[in-house]
């Protein structure tokens, strides 16, 4: 059951009443209502907490300053103020910016029709046309559902006309992204309605604008997310294929990379999209052959520093690793060394230490000659390493014990050294602490030939169901 919600009507009256009865100064009578409404379970992530003035002598209940920010951009859209249209979108965009509940406020309250409608007034005049994107931009972030039909075809059309313009294509894309993270149904619109060619389209027409490139590796990613917990499926695999069968995807993003071979950001984004297409055996040898493999070793060693970098990297060694072609071409290439690098060297992150165990993992499966240059290596040192820096952290338990049961499962000659790194302890520790982790911990100890409790769930015996 999700957390409770109230409007923000309820909050201000709280804040009013604590001011009111309680004397309270205003900044004590937020708290004060902050406090009152998360211990009964209230998510306050979409409210405003600030004291809103009280009403006036009329009885009229006074607005929050995004609000009345909101109020002069509808009168300068009401009126076609063009001359002042840009003061007022830019003042209102930088509001929403601010936080999630000041967006959240104007979408309840009909910013989404003003906008749409500055965006429409601003036909013709390059500049106030990327205002109104920017303004667009900012108020669709986290609020996806605002977006109509409407303005879908503006923004499609946006993006086809003014393809040479890097940036306007920027704010479009911008537009995109925001509107399709968490909305599967935005997502399939835009597809059906030609965004992956213009995605690809503005990667390649702008390969030299590092804010366009990201932006658009970033956009397409997101089309292959199955993040909406509204839809029982979506079509992530079906949008990655297309991506790469039609849009040439795979070659486009590798291409991309060349400019930005110092680019650390850039980087990231481009090996975080490849790891999100690396949906076919077919597709994981395709960015071997383009070269994306030597890319991300490169990249895994000059950045080893950037731990957001070398987790992206990690996630996308691991996502090709899965054509057993592959894997050979990873080890060939050096990477086993890098990945328990990598562990070693960001010990403390959770996200790098999971990851760098999944991708070991992943290089393990059914590869023995793999098994003895990660031992070789230090990787079943550092697996185990990263169990004992993160007791709590589940999915690096769960990893790291998959990475150990693969290593010695067709090697039984790595048992007794792994053993003496104390890893029969860990890895009972982490079954216990950890529900999760419990089948891949019992194989791991099964397969280190340590004593481990096998209970037969059903015996297929009839029975009373009492017993």
């Amino acid at each position: 059951m999700g957390s409770k919600q109230i409007a923000q009507e309820t909050f201000d009256e709280a804040v009013q009443e604590n001011m009111v009865e309680f004397e309270m100064e205003p900044e004590e009578a937020v708290r004060e209502a902050v406090q009152q409404f998360e211990a009964q379970g209230v998510d306050l992530s979409n409210i405003v907490k600030a004291v809103s003035q009280p009403a006036s002598e009329n009885g009229q209940r006074q607005k929050h300053q995004i609000l009345l920010t909101l109020d002069s951009l509808g009168r300068a859209v009401a009126d076609s103020a063009l001359s002042e249209l840009p003061e007022q979108l830019v003042a209102f965009a930088a509001q929403c910016r601010e936080q999630l509940a000041f967006r959240y406020l104007a979408g309840q309250n009909g910013a989404y029709p003003v906008v749409f409608s500055a965006c429409q007034l601003a036909s013709g005049d390059r500049d106030l046309m990327l205002k109104a994107l920017s303004t667009l931009s900012a108020l669709l972030d986290g609020q996806p559902d605002l977006l109509d039909a409407s303005g879908q075809e503006l923004l499609l059309q946006r993006l086809r006309e003014q393809r040479e313009d890097a940036e306007m294509t920027l704010a479009g894309i911008r537009c995109v992204r925001n509107a399709c993270l968490k909305h599967e149904q935005n997502r399939q619109d835009f597809v059906k309605g030609g965004i992956l060619p213009l995605l690809t389209g503005a990667i390649v027409q702008h390969g030299d604008s590092a804010d366009v490139v990201r932006t658009a590796a970033s956009a397409l990613r997101i089309m292959t997310f199955d993040d909406d917990i509204r839809v029982p499926f979506g079509h992530a695999h079906d949008h990655a294929k297309m991506i790469v069968l039609e849009n040439d995807g795979l070659r486009v993003l590798i291409e991309a990379a060349k400019a930005f071979t110092a680019n650390s950001g850039v980087l990231s984004e481009l090996c975080a999209t490849l790891s999100r297409l690396s949906v076919r055996n077919e597709f994981c040898q395709e960015i071997v052959d383009l070269g994306g493999l030597n890319f991300m070793v490169t990249l895994l060693a000059d950045c080893i520093d950037h731990p957001d970098v070398v987790k992206q990297v990690l996630s996308a060694i691991r996502a090709v690793a899965g054509n057993d072609d592959v894997k050979d071409a990873i080890v060939d290439a050096g990477g086993t060394d890098l990945i328990v690098l990598a562990i070693s060297h960001h010990l403390a992150n959770p996200q790098i230490c999971e990851q760098g165990c999944a991708a070991l993992c992943m290089l393990a499966l059914r590869k023995p000659e793999h098994c003895s240059v990660i031992m070789e290596g230090g990787g079943a040192l550092a697996a185990l390493q990263a169990m004992k820096a993160h007791p709590r952290e589940v999915a690096v338990q769960k990893q790291a014990c998959m990475l150990i049961r693969n290593l010695v499962s067709r090697s039984r000659d790595f048992s007794q050294p792994i053993l003496e790194m104390g890893a029969e302890n860990l890895i009972t520790e982490a079954r216990a602490a950890h529900r999760d982790c419990d089948d891949v911990a019992k194989a791991a100890l099964r397969d280190l030939g340590c004593k481990v409790e096998l209970r037969e769930l059903w015996t297929g015996q009839k029975g009373s169901l009492a017993q």
